[in-house]
């Protein structure tokens, strides 16, 4: 048997997603390769290097530090100079370049103790790109950079952006590398929003997650009998905008919490379709956010 986990983009929502990770660390479920897409690049490359409960401790801790700023330092200058053409992002990467140089415990992708599978999209072709080896640093900053948001990056004699504009919840790539068992961890999308987000990067973020439900439940549908698929349930009603990094703690408690008692009392009868769609029911959530 050959475990994967697949890890989706979503924003601060990735922070759900460390919740998993240190649930399914502490019951001792270690995969056999990871693939990661977007913030899933990102969290995903830290527990490849680190799979233990105590590293993923240190992640979250890492993502209760973190403010909006320290990932989207918003100027009016770069908005304006976005906006006349003069560059095609709004934010430079650096924060988030700096953030994962100084944490990330491996500089190439092969070194880390898991093997690692990134995913990337070809700015001129739409192309889905997988990247396996070489630096770490260029390939998660390419699968995490935003259209519009965040400058591509260059891998290679390759222009790279965000992995989630053609696949956010990459299953098939590791079905391709010999997963008869695959946990997916999605992010989610907040279900539960009163307002329409109020910034550019708000509705951008807010787009590109509920792209991310409907590619995962695409993805689902297509691979539930070729292979042991696991969904871990996401976490909802969910009222945190993707640009909100207040909540943090709150969603790692939350996604511990819910993964640990699906762990316990799996339902392997349910159909995993059917546990997602439980994630269109919006109601009230303690976590209400303003939107971004």
């Amino acid at each position: 048997m050959t475990t994967a986990f697949v890890l989706s983009g979503g924003g601060s929502l990735g922070a759900v997603q460390v919740g998993m990770l240190g649930a399914l660390a502490k019951k001792g479920v270690v995969p056999d390769l990871i693939v990661g897409s977007s913030v899933g690049a990102i969290n995903g490359a830290w527990f490849a290097g680190c799979p233990e409960p105590a590293c993923v401790d240190q992640l979250a801790d890492i993502w209760i530090s973190l403010g909006r700023g320290d990932i989207f330092p918003l100027h009016p200058l770069g908005g304006l100079l976005g906006f006349l053409g003069r560059r095609n992002h709004l934010v430079a990467a650096d924060g988030l370049s700096r953030l994962i140089r100084h944490h990330l415990p491996y500089e190439r992708i092969e070194d880390a103790r898991i093997p690692l599978h990134i995913v990337a999209t070809e700015v001129t072709t739409g192309r889905e790109v997988l990247i396996s080896k070489g630096q770490a640093l260029p390939a998660i900053l390419a699968s995490a950079a935003i259209p519009g948001v965040f400058p591509p990056v260059r891998v290679g004699a390759l222009e790279l952006m965000d992995g989630g504009v053609v696949s956010n919840t990459p299953i098939a790539h590791a079905v391709e590398r010999g997963a008869t068992r695959v946990y997916v961890l999605p992010a989610g999308y907040p279900c539960a929003i009163s307002k329409t987000p109020r910034s550019a990067l708000g509705m951008v973020l807010q787009a590109l997650t509920l792209l991310v439900e409907h590619q995962l439940l695409h993805e689902v549908a297509r691979y539930e009998d070729v292979v042991e698929l696991r969904v871990v349930p996401p976490v909802c009603p969910l009222a945190v905008a993707p640009a909100d990094f207040r909540h943090s703690a709150e969603l790692i408690e939350r996604a511990r919490v819910a993964t640990t008692r699906w762990l316990a009392s799996p339902q392997p009868d349910l159909n995993q379709r059917d546990l997602l769609r439980l994630h269109h029911h919006a109601r009230i959530d303690p976590l209400r956010a303003d939107a971004a």
